[in-house]
């Protein structure tokens, strides 16, 4: 069972890390091979994966079906509520503006991402929108270079059908 508001969490652990980034990437990779940009989300609460997605804009022909927003959904239904303060994201690339907005939106309480995104990214790269909110940001330099590689690898293949 999930946890409620009222439970303690617990920081999370590198372990805890290294798991929700291999869901997120996992399921990158299974949407990539679908057609799709291949960016994963896992959201973490109390230790206890709650929510995963893959972004599946192409596959729903859904421009608000990011990684990041499927998995705040799945979150909050999760949990029952859309205060996820207690809950850390983890995302293999960057947050785009629509994200960041959702993810302050859910007051969500840290959110780990891999690679930077210099042409979208809300947290470093183009945009500061995570300034001024509770919400703790950082990058994960461990796993950006595969999440870099994986999204090279896919607009690879989309340049080399073209």
């Amino acid at each position: 069972m999930a946890p409620t508001s009222t439970e303690l969490t617990v920081e999370p652990s590198s372990e805890v890390d290294r798991d929700a980034f291999a869901q997120a990437f996992a399921l990158a990779e299974q949407v990539g091979r679908s057609g799709n940009v291949p960016v994963g989300a896992s959201a973490m609460c109390g230790g206890v994966l709650i929510a995963s997605a893959g972004n599946l804009r192409e596959t729903l022909q859904d421009p608000t079906a990011h990684a990041e927003i499927l998995a705040l959904r799945e979150a909050a239904q999760r949990l029952g509520r859309w205060r996820l303060e207690d809950v850390t994201l983890y995302v293999t690339l960057e947050p785009c503006a629509m994200c960041a907005g959702a993810i302050v939106q859910a007051r969500v309480g840290r959110v780990v991402y891999a690679a930077a995104e210099p042409k979208m990214g809300a947290h470093q790269s183009l945009h500061r929108l995570f300034e001024g909110s509770h919400t703790r940001v950082e990058q994960h330099h461990e796993w950006a270079e595969r999440s870099a590689r994986l999204l090279a690898d896919f607009f690879e293949g989309l340049r080399a059908r073209s």
